[in-house]
This record gives structure tokens, C-alpha cells and sequence, in this order.
């Protein structure tokens, strides 16, 4: 079975609230769609706005591999002249050779939207169609809310799309574009439509009710071949279908070869690098892509894990770009120990007396406040240093931090470090937005110079929870800091009563660690 996957990130994905990508942002992720194989790319509507028109243009210069660049607008405007349409002259100004048009296939939508009457609507339908058909464009139509439109009225709805196809439609999109549907819903009334369409069906289904990937799955079975939807489930409200679940389903549950296996590895950083563009925090428990899709906590998850990975994984994790983590805890006991020390190139025996000297000191902090399974760095270093293989990179000698209110409301943050790194003495002073910042920021001045690799890194999330409200300004904090460089990403964390130096404990922690895992001489 031949599965086309049409991905509408740049469009509709774009509409994620706290989404704006600029014409570059669009550009890239293009880019990285193309190297993973996605057969169309919906660029956006470039008659609406300028952003999507210049995206358009640039494009022209940019040769994809793989993938087909679509150009996106609705029917011709009810009360225009189709060759004054803006919106059909910049889908024509774009060159793309496929277009999708949508169109209403609710008669609520024809009535109380568009103001025309059920005629007049077949008949914008039918001719912008047959208008892009004129000009030898490859048509996609996309029958908006064709579902609640079906459920309230078939007999039009079914109108609706037959007329697309008598128009020349090449392949007729079918949206559940308030995600209510049900996928025995989708299911039934594909069936019921697909004896009357003798053109290839499609698929655009939102999240709403947490269905949209099940209601894709119905829809292939039910007999629809192109699948639309957005990498991460990006969208307006609850999102669009989510690609990256789509494509390990389709690849490793169903065997439909809709990417090549090279591809598939690449799913999960083409998942983070479109998380990251679009600035938003990457789901932890997104299936196949999420970094807890294969994270083990529990003792006996775990100590299963090392004996066979089948006994709690349902795929290979490499087979989609992502790895197998072990998250320690007091729950999980020294099994996860063993694993981590492995992962690091550690040997450690479960049943050794440093096993067991390590788990009661895991214990132990845990008890105080640290929580180690969303800091694996802090918890590799802590290893290392039991297990006598870490030699310090630098020592403190001391630090100040100064927090000042100015006239002009802004709240200003110096800290002053001062260092030995490798016998030499190292004073520095920095701002920043605030105090771990400007420690940041002066920390980083005074080690660049020995170990230039830090310059790779970045603090990519900051996070506090006080362990005791009760205790009110005086309680424990605890600080997880998530770091990353160009390689990988990782966690840290540091306790204390005072928010600063639990703040520096998580940032000495994350540099230290990017120098232990890049190998860097102390």
C-alpha cells in the first residue's frame, strides 16, 4: 500500500498559539522536511500575507530532493472575479506546480459563513478548481469540516466533493476540521463515501479530542492513501495529526515504507530541531521522538531492561534516532546504577559494596531534596567522583552576586566570580537579566579561555520547586537546569534554602559535565 504524507507544519503549525516563525525559520524547516523525505510541503498562503509570499519567492532558488513545495488557498472569494482574487493570483505568483484549495462542505458554514447560498457555493468550487486545472496545476482540494458537514447534512456534503472531482480534482482531502469526529465516525463515513469517489482520498484530522493520530489510522484503513498532518502535532487549539507518531506507525507497526529506513533514524532530531525553531519546549512523552519515550524508572522495568529490551519497549529506540535512558531514583534501585555506570563506561558491580554505598548516598539525597531522574548529568558526575574518576576542572574561591533596582524599573544583575583553572588565578565580573544569568555569563567569561568548548553550550531551561512551602521564604529550593550543545541535551539539578547557590550547585554541575562527556583534560 502507497501512503503520500503531506505535511502542513509551515501553515498550519504556524498557527500554534505562541508560534511565529520568520521567512529563514520556514526556509529550514523546509529544508529539513525535504531530507527526511516528506512527499508535499504546504508553504502557506501566499496571497494572505507577505511573510508567506516572500517565503514563496525565496523558495523559487532552493531545489528540494524529495518533497514537493504546495502553495494553500481557500475557493475564489464569493463577491470576486476569479482572476482578481488575491489570494488565487499569489497562490498562480507562487509557480508551485500542486495547489491545495479548501472549500466548505458544511451548509452551516456556507449559510453562516460565507453568506451564499448551497448553489453558489458548488459553483466556487467548481470553478476554482477547474481555474488551477486551466493553468495544468495538480489540485488537492481539502473539504473543510466535510465530517460535521457529513453528520449534519450527506446528502450536501457528499455534494461538495463530487463536484470537486467533476471539476479535476486529483485527490480529495477530507477534514474533521473541529477534531469532534470519532474514529468509528471517520471510518463509517469514508466508507460510505469512498464507492462514490473514484479519485484518491486524503486525511486532515484535528486534535481535539486527542484522535487525530487514531483517526488518520482509520482513515488509511478505511481506504484513504495521502495523510495530512503537522511534525509534533503543531496547530491551532489542540493541534493537527502529529507526523512524527504518523511515521513510526505507519514505518514500524503497519510496514508501509512511506520514508526510507535511513530516514526513519532521523525522526527524532527533525522532531527536536522543529521544537526548537518554533521555540517551544519539546514533549517528553511524545511517542517515538519524546525524551521519555524509552526512559525506564521502576527496579524491575529496569532490571528487566538489562536482561531483554523486548520485555518493556515495543521498538528499537536507534530505529527512530532516539536512545534508551535509565532514570534513577529511590525507586528504581541499583539496577539503573549499573546501567548509567555502563552507559559511561563505569564498571560496577549490582551486588558490589560501592553498588550499594552509591544507592545509600542516592537515598540520602533524595531524602534532602535532589531528584536525579531529570539530571542525568548531575548524576553521571556524582559517579564518577564515588568511583574516583573525575578530577576537578576548577576551583571556586568565590563568588558575589549583586540584585539593584534602577529609577528606570529595570532590574539589574551583576555577579563577580573569582577562580583558580589550572593553577592560574581567575577574577571576572558580568551582567545579566538576573542573578544565575550574570553568574553564568561570568563564569563562562573566566573558563572560555581554557576550554573553548564551552562556547557550544547553552542553558536552554531553568526551573524551580520549592520542596517545603510551609516553611515559606526560608524553604528548600530545588533547581533543575536543562543544558544542551550541539550534540545532545542534558539535565542538572542543585538544592539548597538559598536559590542562588542551588542555582550555581545545577550550573557548575552542567558545565563540568559537558568537559566529562566531550573528554576534556582537567
Amino acid at each position: 500500500m502507497k501512503i503520500e504524507l503531506y505535511d502542513t507544519t509551515l501553515r498550519d503549525g504556524a498557527q500554534t498559539e505562541g508560534v511565529s516563525y520568520s521567512v529563514n525559520d520556514k526556509i529550514n524547516i523546509a529544508k529539513k522536511l525535504d531530507e527526511l523525505g516528506i512527499q508535499y510541503i504546504e508553504g502557506g498562503w501566499p496571497g494572505a500575507n507577505p511573510k508567506d509570499s516572500d517565503f514563496f519567492r525565496k523558495m523559487k532558488r532552493i531545489k528540494l530532493k524529495n518533497s514537493q513545495l504546495v502553495g494553500f488557498c481557500s475557493t475564489r472569494h464569493p463577491r470576486k472575479k476569479i482572476y482578481l482574487d488575491q489570494n488565487i493570483r499569489g497562490v498562480l505568483n507562487a509557480q508551485t506546480e500542486i495547489v491545495t484549495i479548501f472549500g466548505k462542505s458544511w451548509d452551516l458554514h456556507v449559510r453562516e459563513v460565507l453568506k451564499v447560498s448551497l448553489e453558489d457555493n458548488l459553483d466556487l468550487i467548481r470553478e476554482t478548481i477547474g481555474y488551477f486545472k486551466s493553468k495544468n496545476k495538480k489540485v488537492f482540494y481539502d473539504a473543510e469540516h466535510f465530517f460535521d458537514g457529513y453528520k449534519a447534512n450527506p446528502e450536501y456534503a457528499l455534494k461538495t466533493i463530487l463536484v470537486a472531482q467533476q471539476a479535476g480534482a486529483d485527490t480529495i482531502v477530507l477534514c474533521d476540521t473541529n477534531g469532534g469526529s470519532l474514529p468509528e465516525e471517520v471510518y463509517e463515513i469514508i466508507q460510505n463515501v469512498k464507492n462514490k469517489i473514484n479519485i484518491p482520498l486524503g486525511i486532515h484530522s484535528h486534535n481535539d479530542l486527542g484522535l487525530a493520530v487514531a483517526n488518520s489510522l482509520v482513515a488509511i484503513k478505511a481506504g484513504c492513501s495521502h495523510i495530512q498532518g503537522t511534525f509534533n502535532g503543531l496547530g491551532e487549539r489542540c493541534g493537527n495529526a502529529d507526523l512524527a507518531t504518523l511515521i513510526g506507525i505507519l514505518k514500524l507497526k503497519l510496514k508501509i515504507d512511506c520514508i526510507s529506513d535511513v530516514n526513519l533514524k532521523r525522526l527524532t532530531h527533525i522532531s527536536h530541531y522543529i521544537w526548537e525553531v518554533s521555540n517551544l519546549k519539546p514533549q517528553d512523552n511524545q511517542p517515538f521522538v519524546g525524551r521519555s519515550a524509552f526512559a525506564h524508572k521502576g527496579g524491575v522495568h529496569i532490571d528487566a531492561m538489562l536482561k531483554n529490551p523486548k520485555t518493556y519497549e515495543h521498538i528499537e529506540p536507534t530505529s527512530v534516532g532516539n536512545h534508551r535512558r535509565f532514570l534513577v531514583s529511590e525507586l528504581s534501585g541499583k539496577s539503573s546504577i549499573v546501567a548509567i555506570a555502563k552507559d559511561i563506561e563505569l564498571s560496577l558491580d549490582k551486588k558490589s559494596s560501592k553498588a550499594k554505598k552509591i544507592f545509600k548516598l542516592l537515598q540520602d539525597l533524595e531524602h534532602r531534596g535532589y531528584q536525579f531522574e531529570a539530571a542525568e548529568g548531575s548524576f553521571k558526575l556524582l559517579l564518577n567522583k564515588e568511583l574516583k574518576r573525575f578530577k576537578k576542572f576548577f576551583e571556586l574561591e568565590g563568588f558575589r552576586v549583586i540584585v539593584e533596582k534602577r529609577p528606570d524599573e529595570r532590574v539589574f544583575a551583576e555577579a563577580t566570580i573569582r577562580l583558580k583553572v589550572k593553577g592560574k588565578e581567575q577574577y571576572t565580573a558580568s551582567e545579566g537579566s538576573g542573578p544565575v544569568n550574570a553568574l553564568d555569563n561570568a563564569l563562562r567569561k573566566a573558563l572560555i579561555q581554557f576550554y573553548p568548548q564551552l562556547a557550544k553550550m547553552h542553558l536552554s531551561d531553568f526551573k524551580v520547586r520549592v520542596l517545603d512551602e510551609k516553611a515559606g521564604t526560608a524553604a528548600k529550593v530545588r533547581v533543575l537546569i536543562q543544558s544542551q550543545d550541539e550534540k545532545e541535551s542534558w539535565g542538572t539539578v542543585g538544592v539548597s534554602e538559598n536559590i542562588i547557590e542551588a542555582s550555581w550547585q545545577a550550573l557548575i554541575d552542567s558545565i563540568e559535565y559537558k568537559l566529562l562527556k566531550d573528554k576534556i583534560n582537567a
